[in-house]
């Protein structure tokens, strides 16, 4: 059976398996069908969506499928990712489901699901939900006015958004900070300048007028270009970019430079171990942070531990380990003792924090981080060997590793989607590491390249 299922739900175009209406009505039938299973009262289900054109018929036909189940669904309307997982805990719900492709264009959507936790769903509840979808597939009809048993969107919202002021933004005061948001015509587009106006920032919005077909369209977190010129031409003190469903944020400082994720985790972890609050001395990140994250934790006598890519693993680590801090280079930052979900928003407080607290401009705290070369080359394969069994290729690879001894990283790894090996290095010098790069792509097409004969 195909796995539907991906680190971030199931993800595709809209309209075609696995997101057409009769799909989705089996998803929401499935889903409460095995929450009333488990669960000892009635079962609710907390529904968000972004600004997709497709996501009003998407909720429907999954509300009409989870209230023939037995379900009772409680729509918060247009509402970030986080937003749903916060809503999803603290209304006890059993389940929250969030309808959105986050930063991927208009056409695509997706499915989130999320435990009662705010944690997202448990690998064997998607499987659950695959089997069933398969073994289920057929033609559904979807009424077209079908709605949510309780329709609240608003009282939702508003709920969300008082937790995002009250508690992380208690005592926080933002008069004088100008601020640009990119609200990427996506899920924050009402609530994030509604937030930082309430703290007291002057805030200019940009990209905040959603028609359907909008969502991350030359804007948001994949194009900083324009929140870049836009902050130097305000004069602003901070320029914020979320992505379409706002669990991800990145930045650019007075100066019009861009700070990614990797750099707001040396901010944050800076902060919170000055405040002694960093559990153990170590950040959380994946095998895509840059090396000279690593090396400025090391400055400061913090440890920078590595997951696989995606925002899931980042959380399963930071639980496992009771960590403090963790994220992806992205602009996904997880600080769970204020959310198991990645929340934009609340990174984006979290690093007006720091910057009033300690009364320095966000470039002030940032030095120190100094973001090294990277090179990724892509190699086409006809088999995937183990690296480990291919004698050239490991004997180049060491002697890289060698000499990138401590100042330098390499990473070297097969798709998972497609024929092809990416060689990615990190190190001071870019002419350097470009040749160190080139010499292991050579190794690898001559023992397994798509091109090459068997050698």
């Amino acid at each position: 059976m195909k796995s539907l299922f991906g680190t971030d739900g199931i993800r595709g175009e809209a309209g075609k398996f696995p997101l057409d209406a009769p799909t989705v009505n089996i998803i929401g039938s499935s889903l409460a069908s095995y929450l009333s299973q488990t669960s000892k009262s009635s079962c609710s289900i907390v529904i968000g969506r972004d600004t997709r054109e497709s996501g009003g018929w998407l909720e429907r036909a999954l509300v009409e499928g989870a209230s023939k189940a037995g379900a009772e669904c409680l729509s918060a309307g247009v509402i970030t990712t986080p937003g749903v997982a916060y809503l999803t805990r603290v209304l006890n719900a059993n389940a929250g489901v969030v309808i959105s492709a986050s930063h991927n264009p208009y056409h695509d959507n997706g499915i989130k699901i999320f435990s009662p936790s705010g944690q997202k769903i448990a690998d064997s509840v998607e499987r659950l939900i695959e089997a069933d979808i398969f073994a289920k597939r057929m033609t559904t009809s979807v009424r077209e006015d079908a709605v949510p048993a309780h329709f609240s969107d608003q009282q939702l919202q508003a709920r969300y958004l008082r937790f995002l002021e009250d508690e992380i933004g208690a005592d926080l005061k933002l008069e004088g900070l100008k601020i640009v948001l990119d609200c990427a015509n996506g899920a924050s587009s009402e609530l994030a300048p509604s937030l930082f106006r309430n703290l007291g920032a002057s805030v200019v919005a940009i990209n905040s007028s959603p028609d359907g077909r909008n969502i991350n369209l030359n804007c948001g977190s994949l194009h900083i270009e324009s929140l870049q010129e836009k902050v130097i031409a305000e004069k602003a003190d901070l320029g914020v970019a979320f992505d379409g469903d706002a669990d991800r944020s990145l930045f650019v400082d007075s100066q019009g430079n861009f700070i990614d994720g990797d750099a707001t985790l040396w901010v944050l972890s800076n902060q919170l171990l000055k405040q002694k609050q960093l559990n153990g001395n170590f950040v959380v990140a994946t095998v895509m942070s840059n090396i000279g994250l690593e090396l400025a934790l090391r400055s400061r006598g913090i440890e920078l531990v590595r997951t696989d890519v995606g925002d899931k693993y980042v959380l399963e680590e930071l639980l496992r380990r009771k960590g403090s801090l963790g994220g992806e280079q992205s602009g996904h930052i997880i600080m769970p003792s204020l959310s198991l979900a990645g929340d934009g928003m609340i990174t984006a407080l979290s690093l007006c924090r720091a910057m009033t607290e300690a009364g320095k401009a966000l470039s002030d705290l940032v030095s120190g981080f100094q973001q090294y070369p990277q090179i990724l080359l892509n190699v086409k394969v006809r088999e995937k060997i183990p690296f480990g069994e291919l004698g050239a290729v490991q004997s180049v690879v060491n002697e890289v590793q060698e000499r990138l001894s401590q100042n330098g990283r390499l990473l070297l790894r097969y798709s998972g989607t497609e024929p092809l090996a990416r060689v990615m290095i990190e190190g001071a010098n870019q002419n350097e590491i470009e040749n160190y790069a080139e010499k292991i792509a050579l190794a690898i097409r001559e023992k397994i390249g798509a091109e090459c004969s068997a050698s």
